[in-house]
């Protein structure tokens, strides 16, 4: 069954303190490469039957609508893997 990928992270203008958090455990771990992180949530909406234009828009309203929060995240991306 293919399966639809939704990422939602926050808005980049937002603090992210879990992503500061992390960031400062690597920097005390010395793993110097690394001078951000960012948090975000991935979604994954299994389909039954084949994935269309209508499933994709489906799919863009309800990551819009429900799985986001407009004011302080932004959707990143959405696609379809089988």
């Amino acid at each position: 069954m293919p399966t639809i990928v939704v990422d939602v992270m926050p808005k980049a203008e937002l603090l992210d303190p879990q992503g500061k958090a992390v960031a400062g455990a690597l920097a005390r771990r010395g793993e110097t490469p690394f001078t951000a992180v960012r948090i975000g949530k991935r979604f994954e909406l299994t389909v039954d039957g084949d994935v269309d234009e209508t499933v994709l828009a489906q799919a863009r309203q309800i990551a819009d609508e429900i799985l986001s929060n407009a004011v302080i995240e932004d959707v990143v991306g959405i696609e379809v893997v089988e």
